[in-house]
């Protein structure tokens, strides 16, 4: 997996969503990497990561254990975890394996109603569909407001934060990421069911973070979670969409170190035990 890494600390390993990189967490990693060994990683065939290897599923159990393996590449054992959309769903699936320590996950997908499920897809798809344009179309329209908006907007609550360069390497990213649909596919199913790791109690501390303006997933499919998994913390996100690390860089900071702080606290719980 490519990854950026930097700061000191607990490890911290961040996972962006489908058809995205690791660039969308640039608005708070600096600041988190004040605190903690930041790792910033591209998924398994997104951004400049390799696909997996021919014949392998993209399944959460499979691309999860392909993550755990970059673990121990890095040189990090049972790391917090940030997730994203799909990268969300994965630091679930890696909480209740055991492999991390915590995990904040930010708008997590996997927990789709059937019509949820075509939301996403209806808004989802011409983010797809339009990164097809030549490269020269996407490049001018990042340049343009207008066109910043419309290849932002269902991303970002406020995407015109954003510089033209930032955007075309958005739209760079969606169009290359060679697992896009494989992911894509995948996720079809959990519109009518859901992984085991998806139910039960919480096995290490978890935060589920949802922002209020979330033009993909919406955030009613919290509420769906609560009801499969429990001993999981829910936050709203004020004035957030989908990707909401810029849209309020201390909101998603505060989640993400509130989750940490629990960690924390159930270690010493377990000590003193």
């Amino acid at each position: 997996m490519a990854y950026t890494r930097r700061g000191q600390g607990e490890p911290l390993v961040l996972l962006h969503g489908i058809g995205h990189r690791h660039a969308a967490y640039e608005p708070i990693f600096d600041e988190l990497a004040k605190s903690y060994d930041v790792i910033a990683a591209d998924l398994p065939g997104l951004g400049d990561s390799p696909a997996l290897p021919a014949g392998t599923g993209y399944s959460a159990e499979n691309v999860a254990a392909a993550i755990v393996e970059n673990f121990e590449a890095w040189g990090v054992e049972k790391p917090h975890v940030v997730g994203n959309s799909l990268g969300g769903l994965l630091s679930i699936a890696l909480a209740q394996h055991g492999d991390v320590r915590s995990a904040t996950c930010l708008s997590p997908a996997g927990y789709f109603r059937p019509w949820s499920l075509l939301q996403a897809t209806a808004t989802l798809l011409p983010l797809k569909l339009g990164s097809y344009l030549p490269n020269a179309v996407l490049k001018l329209s990042s340049k343009l407001t207008l066109g910043r908006f419309l290849i932002g907007f269902a991303l970002y609550h406020h995407p015109g934060r954003y510089s033209p360069e930032r955007v075309y390497g958005d739209a760079l990213a969606m169009k290359k990421g060679r697992g896009f649909w494989r992911y894509f596919f995948r996720c079809f199913p959990l519109g009518f069911t859901s992984p085991e790791s998806f139910r039960g109690s919480a096995r290490v501390p978890i935060t589920i973070a949802w922002g209020d303006k979330d033009k993909i997933l919406h955030r009613s499919q919290a509420k769906l979670a609560a009801k499969r998994m429990k001993g999981v913390e829910f936050v709203t996100l004020t004035d957030c969409g989908h990707v909401p690390m810029g849209d309020s860089p201390e909101q998603v900071i505060a989640a993400i170190e509130s989750t940490i702080a629990r960690a924390a606290a159930k270690d010493v719980q377990s000590s003193v035990a």
